[in-house]
């Protein structure tokens, strides 16, 4: 059998009839008559029932849930074969939190070109709101990112904890006390991630028991908020693995549940079959992972 027979035969149940499926694959109908008997010679049994209508037989009826699967398979062998072919140039396209991109992304790349050294990645830095969305439109293979709200069609994979963090100036008054509650954070500005980050959300939930919410400067590109808090007497909200400059310092303000899940996130249509390159990629982002908790235990 091949790729061709398969088509026709699912274009068949498509259609209706034959000669629809014919018209449709702008093919002679004796050519669709032709590779369907090819294809029950290959198989030993009869696909259709012989009639005007295209009905199936319990045999094909069977044969029918499977074909979409196998149809999918062989494109995607067909796929590796033309990158094997042509050394697998291409690109990944990997959407990325921001504090990943900035601590463990660079570390990836530099093992990933030890094996792929013609595959070229382009990155895409945002919060898992803007990567769950490139998944779904199909613009990212995959992303390291938060945990997205239930949403059907992505998979997420759970590979460590994010932590949510308060940071502030050295001569900030909040860097001299020990003990902080949260009704303190109504006293300053707070300067968060944009309304639709995960830990944004996350930390009005914590504040939803208050009469009113503090007063929030949002900011998208979280990275940009240490030079925020070094000019504005104010208290950042960042993750604790983001790198801070010496005159900043982080606060101990306890939160039910500070942990933001961080892992793999994929759309389920393309996780099924892997490219090497994009499994590559992920494996080292598992391996990365794995090390940085034994380290932290």
């Amino acid at each position: 059998m091949d790729l061709k027979e398969l088509t026709t035969f699912r274009t068949i149940i498509e259609e209706g009839t034959f000669s629809k499926a014919a018209a449709k694959l702008n093919y002679a109908q004796s050519t669709v008559t032709n590779q369907i008997q090819r294809l029950e010679k290959e198989l030993g049994f009869q696909l259709f029932k012989r009639g005007w209508d295209a009905e199936l037989t319990p045999s094909g009826k069977m044969y029918a849930e499977e074909v979409d699967g196998l149809i999918q398979h062989w494109n995607f062998v067909m796929d590796q074969a033309k990158s094997l072919k042509k050394e697998e140039i291409g690109t990944l396209h990997i959407g990325v939190i921001e504090t990943a991109a900035a601590t463990a992304l660079p570390l990836i790349i530099r093992r990933f070109r030890v094996h792929k050294p013609n595959i070229t990645c382009h990155f895409t830095v945002g919060n898992t709101d803007t990567l769950s969305k490139g998944l779904v439109d199909g613009t990212l293979d995959f992303a390291i990112s938060g945990e997205p709200h239930s949403n059907p069609s992505l998979q997420f994979e759970h590979l460590y904890h994010e932590q949510i963090a308060f940071i502030v100036s050295r001569n900030h008054p909040f860097a001299a006390r020990s003990e902080l509650q949260l009704e303190d954070l109504y006293e300053y500005p707070l300067i968060v991630g944009g309304k639709n980050c995960l830990y944004h959300i996350r930390l009005e939930k914590e504040l939803s028991g208050f009469p009113s919410m503090p007063f929030f400067y949002t900011v998208s590109q979280i990275s940009s908020i240490p030079s925020f808090v070094s000019t504005i007497p104010s208290v950042g909200v960042v993750l604790s693995s983001m790198p801070l400059p010496e005159e900043l310092v982080t606060i101990p303000f306890q939160l039910t549940d500070p942990n933001i899940p961080i892992g793999l996130l994929q759309n389920n249509q393309q996780s099924q079959y892997l490219t090497s390159a994009r499994k590559l990629f992920m494996e080292l982002v598992k391996e990365l992972c794995r090390l940085q908790q034994c380290h932290n235990y």
